[in-house]
């Protein structure tokens, strides 16, 4: 029951609305019986509507928080690895030195090349958008797995959780090298989950070593990218999974919400602006014209439409991203000159100090795949490598709890009633 009662007064009628404290947040106040009663709320975009309750992740933007399952991002960027972050999504609890090493090698055990995946990115052409390639993967993966998936059963849940988790770099690397037209490389038993990932990518031959910094890198940007809370293709994998989806289904489903280049694709769009200023001494005039309302120019990689403070996953990432420049030494790239002259302009900048327009976690990732190597058409194929484990999780945690399937209303603005004319004029 809850506590608090909120009041709407609509013509005279008094109407109690029951609202709920979280652990952490907002209240939110429960409009359920408002149908019944004939209104609706509207809510475009639903940005102020909680859709679900969870125990995943919590955000506060104002504040620049973020936390999974209560421990804060700069913490679990610290000290733990993707992989452990996965772990804990999934199962609620960091693991032990057993639980992991169980983990890991059921991941390893699942990260095999399937022949019937590889011919289907065979048959696509070298200039397929890889995005649209690994929504037909995972879209393949439902009908692979179809008749093995009881989603009343947890340990079912969680085993396609994890083969989603393990097969996932495994499929980008498969497009990456269709793409180049190079032969596919196997994982290799010793390597961790980001130095394997960068080796199926990149190694000429199995033999070829991974540098241990740029693994770490390739780690961090998958952890720090694993869930954030309800955003788009989020609350798509919800509600598809609400109709009783097949979870690969699912995933695909949010797959796809992310490839819309305004939620998977600001890094791209980041390094689409650097290359629209040209060079470095055009950055002033840039800045310029971004801060006129009047002018259509803006500056990528800054601010956050939940973050109204500093990018907590941004403070992680400009370390990682100073490491692995110096590491590669590209600090002549033209790009990447740009964008380090761009990020101290901003930082020293009143307009965007007062405005909080800080670099987010979209500059430097951009910065760090650029400076891998990796296209940009591949940027978001990153994206949903890091992500499969929150998306996991949610699906989990719905199909675990009570749910309705999704069913959102609408503001009708269209004509009331016409009758079909006796005539259509065609006489």
């Amino acid at each position: 029951m809850a506590d608090k009662k909120a009041k709407l007064k609509i013509d005279g009628q008094e109407i109690d609305l029951p609202v709920y404290s979280p652990t952490v947040g907002p209240d939110v106040i429960d409009v359920a019986q408002l149908t019944s009663l004939g209104y609706f709320t509207y809510d475009p975009g639903f940005v102020s509507t909680a859709s679900c309750d969870s125990a995943i992740t919590y955000i506060d933007g104002d504040a620049g928080i973020l936390r999974h399952r209560g421990y804060p991002i700069e913490q679990l960027a610290e000290r733990a690895n993707f992989l452990q972050i996965c772990y804990l999504l999934l199962y609620g609890e960091l693991p032990s030195d057993k639980q992991f090493n169980d983990f890991d090698t059921a991941l390893r055990e699942e990260q095999q090349l399937d022949d019937y995946l590889q011919s289907i990115v065979s048959s696509c052409s070298r200039e397929a958008h890889p995005m649209g390639v690994m929504c037909s993967l995972v879209g393949a993966l439902s009908a692979h797995y179809h008749n093995e998936i009881d989603a009343t059963d947890s340990s079912n849940r969680l085993e396609t959780a994890m083969r989603l988790v393990a097969k996932m770099p495994v499929l980008a690397a498969i497009v990456f090298r269709h793409m180049r037209g190079e032969r596919v490389l196997k994982p290799k038993p010793e390597n961790s989950y980001g130095a394997n990932f960068l080796h199926m990518m990149f190694s000429k031959d199995e033999s070829e070593e991974v540098n241990p910094i740029l693994a770490r890198a390739m780690d961090r940007i998958f952890l720090l990218h694993a869930d954030h809370e309800q955003n788009a293709s989020t609350s798509t994998v919800r509600l598809v999974g609400s109709t009783d989806a097949n979870p690969y289904a699912c995933i695909a489903a949010g797959i796809g919400a992310l490839w819309g280049p305004s939620h998977g694709g600001a890094n791209e769009a980041v390094l689409e602006m650097l290359e629209e200023i040209g060079e470095p001494d055009n950055i002033a005039e840039y800045v310029k014209m971004a801060k006129d309302r009047n002018d259509p120019h803006k500056i990528m990689g800054f601010g956050h439409r939940v973050y109204k403070n500093y990018d907590p996953r941004a403070k992680v990432l400009q370390e990682t991203c100073r490491e692995v420049l110096d590491l590669l030494g590209v600090h002549s790239d033209p790009t990447l000159q740009m964008a380090r002259e761009l990020e101290r302009v901003a930082l020293s900048d009143e307009y965007f100090i007062e405005r909080r327009l800080f670099p987010n976690v979209d500059f430097y990732s951009g910065i760090i795949l650029q400076a891998l190597g990796i296209p940009r058409n591949m940027f978001t194929v990153i994206f949903v490598i890091g992500r499969t484990p929150g998306w996991a999780a949610q699906w989990n945690e719905m199909v675990n709890g009570g749910y309705k399937i999704g069913r959102p209303r609408q503001l009708y603005t269209g004509t009331v009633v016409r009758d079909y004319p006796a005539s259509t004029g065609n006489d």
